[in-house]
């Protein structure tokens, strides 16, 4: 089997790629990317026979596609604005795909991919992907379902590539329609900083307010639980980053500078929050923070033979203080994000995934298999579950 990692030259995909040359038994792992010299890069840092570089520019789409077709599967780490190109790209070349983001661009190729008799998910990182399979878990050993809380606090700078900014700035726009709640058996639209609610992270993260956020998990969860004959009172999908950058969102937020507006600089037009994020992107302010890595917290609740109990899903991770090899500071970040992504493309490569088409990781894997290859890595999942009957 054969895989292209496309976008192998950014920071989370080359640990997904990592990932492939340590545990699976892929015979080319090819790194995809326009960018030639930092790609090439990434294949001396990897530095297995397996592994080598093809420039690919997914708008250039008859060149992309070309290449493509000469893979098994498309592991795509590109950005969410690229990933109706690359998704385009992907079902055209009639291979199977998977990416990070799952923000919706995807399902439109669904019926191709159905058509060729290939599977793509969206959305298989840590979140959504790994709190997909969090959620799914407990969902499976309860009889009914009353809520499902998904948070994660996401611990890295603000702008460390190009792909985190244009994130940051994409989840608290305010006229994003996807910020969405299911509530009483309807979607509701809140705008950006809803909901505030204080979650209790695994250490060293600690207790932080978490916003409502347009991740895919509240509309796949109720797909989920509505094929299996359940519903929800109520889906809640909430994140944080590092307190500073909180900060400053929310001044930005206030401001209306994530409206983007246009300016004139020197008779030169450009977008408000374009400029920040340059600045950001240039400046140490915008590449550092004090604590790094990624930490899940998965709360359902719902009845089981009369019960009512509560399952509570967390996850820990090495520390990023470099007592462990390999997880030093940012890299305590993407390798969370990237890991669980080659994990997902090891599994639909070894034909684990049986549905064809746009595939969301509900109907895709089991979690306790997603669980145990997690463990290799060092990635745990914490399971506790109570009565609630007793509180």
């Amino acid at each position: 089997m054969k895989v292209l990692c496309l976008g192998g030259a950014g920071k989370i995909c080359r640990e997904s790629a990592l990932d492939l040359v340590q545990f699976s038994d892929f015979e080319e792992i090819m790194i995809g990317d326009y960018d030639e010299k930092v790609g090439r890069e990434v294949v001396a840092w990897l530095d297995d026979p397996r592994v080598n570089f093809k420039k690919v520019d997914v708008k250039d789409k008859a060149a992309a596609v070309k290449i493509m077709k000469d893979y098994d599967i498309v592991m795509d780490g590109t950005t969410i604005t690229l990933n109706g190109l690359s998704t385009a790209c992907i079902a055209e070349a009639g291979c199977h795909g998977i990416n990070l983001n799952g923000f919706g661009e995807e399902y439109p190729y669904d019926p191709v991919f159905k058509k060729h008799g290939r599977t793509h998910v969206p959305g298989f990182g840590m979140t959504p992907g790994t709190t997909d399979m969090m959620a799914k878990y407990a969902i499976d050993r309860l009889d009914t379902i009353d809520t499902v809380r998904i948070s994660h606090g996401a611990f890295r700078p603000i702008a460390f590539s190009a792909s985190i900014t244009e994130t940051t700035s994409y989840e608290y726009d305010p006229k994003l329609p996807g910020r969405v709640v299911y509530e009483n058996g309807q979607f509701v639209q809140v705008p950006p900083f809803a909901r505030p609610l204080d979650v209790e992270l695994p250490g060293p993260y600690g207790t932080h307010p978490q916003y409502i956020i347009p991740h895919s998990e509240t509309k796949t969860v109720a797909a989920y639980l509505e094929e299996q004959g359940k519903q929800a009172r109520l889906i809640e999908v909430r994140g944080t980053w590092p307190p500073q950058n909180m900060q400053l969102v929310r001044a930005l937020y206030d401001w209306g500078i994530l409206r983007n507006d246009k300016i004139k600089i020197a008779g030169v037009e450009i977008g408000i929050m374009d400029a920040v994020s340059a600045y950001l992107m240039q400046y140490p302010v915008g590449q550092e923070t004090t604590l790094y890595g990624y930490a899940l917290h998965i709360d359902v609740t719902g009845m089981k033979e009369g019960k009512k109990l509560r399952y509570l899903l967390t996850h820990t991770h090495p520390a990023s203080d470099g007592s462990v090899a390999g997880w030093e500071k940012l890299r305590a970040y993407t390798r969370c994000v990237g890991i669980p992504m080659a994990i997902a493309t090891a599994l639909i490569a070894k034909g684990k995934v049986k549905r064809t088409g746009v595939v969301v990781p509900e109907f895709a894997f089991d979690p306790e298999e997603v669980f145990r290859e997690l463990e290799k890595r060092q990635i745990f999942i914490h399971i506790n579950v109570t009565n609630e009957d007793n509180h």
